[in-house]
């Protein structure tokens, strides 16, 4: 595919083929009015979305025992950052308050990944159980946990393809239920889940390649299959509601935790970013519940920047990172994607405030700082968050264009959404904090 010389010129892409950190705010941003109009999706179909996992809530309670405490709903905290505020603000300042969605933590799978791939394998679940006749709507879910819709869902089967995260949440809830599951890996796939998705019964596919190639063969053998069901995280709409509740559920949670959202109290969320289902989900949901109030950042690594590069260029998925001399290789191996979807860049090309890029070894650094200010021990990628609060505060034009004062500035919430980490083993983890630069976690 030929790409347009003078999107490849713009001085934006060259700071990424350089692997410079780069911060890029969006110019198109509209109102989120105009934005959400150019999604194709609605409130109501997020609440559709909520409803269908109150109506499983009681299937996976019994199913995760470790969703009980919370009658079988899949949701993270929401914690203050004081500590790793203080030791950030050491460099640069944060104007506003820090604070942390533990995605990280989630229940099933430990990444954010759980809201999307165990929402679409719900779904999927419900149109056969209700397609069937075993069921209806108005019937307690538990029941598709019998051996009738055992037998029912085993002759089918579904597949993904994932860097781990995806496949993790989509393999195990699958098997759980009693289909037969099949994950992609590509090659940056850590061990450790692959080895997890196999003791769950998971057929797990390993590719040398990366991304991209794990979901092409995915989706390949799947279309040769007519018993099976292909998760599609570039183009899934299903996937894209599931991560969207997360934004809705997010205003009842700030509300608890005593934290004013309004144009004098604004909110700065920002996103790790593979192909964008997952943070394209939530910025959708939060949009919807927050309005013009939030403002909503992607952060890649220097070495995958997809959506960076795609919304950048108004290229979208006709560039990829590879197109500018980049490998795609990066230790947060979440993000290692090197096209972006389309459906998810053309959806949000209004309503996202900008993408940023930060270093492997920025990432392992912030790692290590977040170990030793708060306890709290997240993945790599879960950590691209963090670096956005200071790029915003530090940026004049960008508070300039958006109207933004300094008081409002001074009451804004600066909320990082750690996206895994929870499920880490332990000398994984070990490995990560050795990559630190020693000076980076000493306080």
């Amino acid at each position: 595919m030929d790409i347009d010389e003078a999107a490849l010129s713009l001085p934006v892409v060259d700071d990424l083929r350089s692997l410079r950190e780069t911060t890029w705010f969006n110019e198109n941003v509209r109102t989120a009015g105009e934005g959400l109009q150019r999604v194709g999706l609605a409130l109501a179909d997020v609440e559709d979305a909520e409803a269908r996992l109150r109506r499983f809530a009681p299937l996976l309670a019994v199913a995760f025992p470790e969703t009980a405490p919370s009658k079988g709903l899949i949701e993270s905290d929401v914690i203050p950052l004081p500590r790793m505020q203080a030791k950030l603000e050491q460099t640069s300042p944060i104007a506003g308050s820090l604070w942390l969605k533990k995605d990280s933590h989630l229940p099933v799978s430990g990444s954010i990944k759980a809201r999307g791939g165990i929402y679409e394998v719900l779904a999927h679940a419900e149109k056969l159980a209700l397609g069937s006749g075993l069921i209806t709507l108005a019937d307690d879910y538990g029941a598709l946990l019998s051996p009738s819709f055992r037998r029912l869902f085993g002759r089918h089967r579904i597949a993904v393809g994932s860097t781990g995260n995806l496949g993790l949440s989509i393999g195990i809830m699958s098997a759980r239920l009693g289909f037969h599951a099949t994950v992609h890996m590509s090659a940056d796939a850590r061990q450790w889940k692959k080895d997890r998705l196999r003791a769950h019964g998971v057929e797990v596919i390993e590719y040398q390649q990366d991304y991209g190639v794990a979901v092409e063969q995915g989706r390949k053998a799947a279309a040769s299959d007519p018993s099976c069901f292909f998760i599609d995280d570039e183009n899934s709409r299903t996937l894209f509601l599931g991560y969207a509740v997360a934004g809705l559920r997010l205003r009842k949670q700030l509300r608890e935790k005593g934290i004013t959202v309004d144009a004098a109290h604004p909110l700065f969320v920002y996103l790790p970013c593979g192909v964008g289902g997952g943070p394209g989900g939530v910025a959708f949901g939060l949009k919807l519940a927050f309005g013009d109030h939030v403002h909503c950042f992607f952060a890649e690594p220097t070495h995958s920047p997809c959506m960076l590069l795609g919304m950048s260029t108004g290229l979208h998925d006709a560039i990829c990172v590879q197109d500018i001399g980049l490998d795609n290789k990066t230790a947060a191996d979440g993000l290692a994607v090197g096209r972006a979807s389309g459906f998810v860049g053309r959806a949000m090309e209004q309503l996202i405030d900008g993408c940023y890029t930060l270093s492997d070894q920025s990432m392992y650094g912030l790692l290590a700082m977040l170990d030793r200010t708060e306890g709290i021990r997240l993945e790599p990628s879960a950590l691209a968050g963090m670096s956005g609060p200071q790029r915003v505060t530090a940026s004049r034009a960008y508070h300039e264009r958006h109207r933004l004062t300094a008081d409002q500035m001074s009451r804004s919430t600066h909320l990082v959404w750690a996206t895994g980490g929870g499920m880490v083993p332990e000398n994984e983890m070990q490995r990560y904090l050795a990559c630190a630069d020693p000076g980076a976690n000493a306080l």
